[in-house]
């Protein structure tokens, strides 16, 4: 079991052959930058939430009304700059202005018409509930990619903390509290019970009385009555008989690997690397 980011070990909740229950907690790295990643995705998602409401709901009868006041005011700038204008042409008309200042005037008006015509727009859109359209689509997307945030934040989160995916033996720990673990560095090695296994060698002679899902009996020392077990691997190549099997009318033999599996129940009864007789079916 390991860790996909690499950290302090802060926390080591299991022993070397203890067992664990599915879920139990096994270890834990320092995780103060993801939790504070976390936050800081959360507040982003709160910002962008507040917005796309805010925008939905429209501006406030406050915000409406002062854009209309604005409005107002800049009605009475243009009829100003129009009465202003009429008067000039009336003194252009009698030569008592130059052209270049009539221009000038008329621009003014042109530019108080525009205003107007802004203003008028800004009052619109604030007096719409909903704001406008592609505003509030633009704010969905960052609320949505706010919210992908947070969960990645979570994820990333969650992994300083590795629990155990089943029951099983704790088969070995790595490293201690305080140490530096590497991205990927296997803290904790666990074997389960379903993944418990007997190996055995049958000589070529026999090979050919037995076969996947077969039963088979073995015995240990201190095991008491003979467990059954069920044949799941049998090897299509042939090995000298290994060493530690002594047997000398057998050691110069070809022999084969065979696996058989013992139920949960029995497996948890046995020890790794503890030997075993077999039985096989007549």
């Amino acid at each position: 079991m390991a860790a996909p980011f690499a950290g302090t070990l802060q926390q080591l909740s299991v022993q070397r052959g203890g067992q664990v229950a599915a879920g139990a907690p096994l270890f834990a790295l320092e995780s103060e930058n993801e939790i504070a990643a976390r936050r800081q995705a959360e507040q982003q998602l709160h910002a962008a939430a507040a917005r796309l409401e805010n925008l939905k709901t429209g501006k406030r009868a406050p915000e409406v009304e002062t854009v209309a006041e604005q409005l107002r005011q800049a009605m009475a700038a243009r009829d100003l700059s129009a009465a202003n204008l009429r008067r000039q042409e009336s003194l252009a008309k009698s030569g008592f202005i130059s052209p270049a200042a009539l221009d000038d005037v008329r621009t003014r008006l042109r530019n108080d018409d525009a205003h107007v015509n802004e203003l008028k727009a800004s009052v619109a859109t604030a007096r719409q509930p909903g704001g406008r359209p592609d505003e509030i689509r633009a704010a969905e997307s960052d609320a949505n990619a706010a919210r992908e945030a947070v969960a990645q934040a979570d994820w990333r989160l969650s992994q300083r903390a590795v629990a155990a995916p089943s029951a099983a033996r704790v088969s070995d720990t790595y490293f201690v509290v305080g140490d530096w673990v590497p991205a990927g560095g296997v803290v904790v090695s666990l074997l389960p019970a379903s993944n418990v296994k007997i190996r055995f060698y049958v000589p070529e002679p026999i090979l050919g009385r037995i076969k996947a899902g077969q039963a088979v009996s073995f015995a240990c020392d201190g095991c008491g009555a003979p467990i059954n077990a069920t044949i799941s691997f049998i090897a299509d190549r042939a090995e000298y008989t290994p060493p530690f099997i002594y047997s000398k009318e057998n050691r110069a033999k070809f022999v084969f690997l065979v696996e058989a599996k013992p139920s949960p129940a029995d497996a948890v009864r046995l020890n790794p690397g503890q030997p075993v007789d077999v039985t096989l079916p007549k």
